[in-house]
């Protein structure tokens, strides 16, 4: 039995599972399962994996970063990044992290960009935030991270939402939401910004996927901006996941 799971603190609204379950009972893989791991920190992380028997997660906020330090080795875009969304357990225990966000990010934006989409504001400074930033570094678009704490994360150099400004939103054509505001069951956040900068060569794009249109979104739609949500990268990133464990699983040496 090979048993995957996702990892994270509150998990009632998750995608995975789900998602999951479905992959393996069409693709007839009777003898794959896949289980929600919820634990209020990192203590015992390790022991508890190896006695459940878990050859494969996925990990979610908000330990996308915190988990590094317990990773035994980590993949080299994952490690630019600084956050991990996949890991492959080995069967002496060992923990290797990869980052597949950044991929089903890049996936899904690729056909939605414009000639004039050449400056971006990213909503978050944590681990989803900055495989965004990864993307954009590659597509040679200039970005600046929006937070609610600049300073806990210096070396973003980030913008205080509270002196963010209209002209600020205007002059970037790209919006990321890549916080959780939003996300249920806090449907009625949303990223506290100057909405009124946002125009019809706006795309506004929401990592949240549930619910399927935020307030970010349609607060920005009505102002004639192009929106869409996390769901496409979450699939995206999914399948590149499994594709990650496949090539574990079949690895000479590799338990199953």
């Amino acid at each position: 039995m090979a048993r995957f799971g996702l990892l994270g603190k509150h998990l009632g609204h998750s995608f995975s599972k789900a998602w999951f379950t479905a992959k393996f009972e069409r693709e007839g893989l009777k003898d794959f399962s896949y289980h929600n791991i919820e634990v209020e920190n990192l203590n015992g992380l390790r022991e508890k994996l190896i006695q459940e028997g878990i050859v494969g997660f996925n990990v979610t906020v908000p330990y996308k970063r915190e988990l590094l330090p317990l990773l035994d080795s980590i993949d080299t875009v994952a490690n630019q990044i600084g956050a991990v969304n996949t890991v492959v357990m080995g069967p002496d225990g060992t923990m290797t992290g990869y980052n597949t966000d950044h991929r089903g990010f890049e996936k899904t934006l690729r056909p939605l960009l414009k000639p004039w989409h050449t400056a971006a504001l990213i909503l978050g400074t944590g681990g989803a935030a900055r495989a965004v930033a990864h993307v954009l570094d590659e597509l040679m678009i200039d970005y600046r991270f929006v937070s609610r704490n600049p300073n806990n994360c210096p070396e973003c150099n980030a913008l205080d939402y509270a002196n963010l400004t209209s002209k600020d939103v205007r002059n970037a054509p790209l919006v990321i939401n890549a916080s959780p505001a939003g996300m249920h069951p806090d449907t009625d956040s949303y990223p506290d910004l100057p909405y009124s900068g946002f125009e019809k060569f706006h795309l506004a794009y929401d990592l949240v996927y549930n619910p399927s249109e935020t307030v970010f979104m349609q607060r920005a739609g009505a102002r004639g901006a192009q929106t869409l949500n996390g769901h496409s990268m979450l699939i995206a990133q999914a399948e590149y996941g499994w594709e990650i464990w496949q090539s574990a699983l079949t690895s000479p040496g590799q338990a199953v």
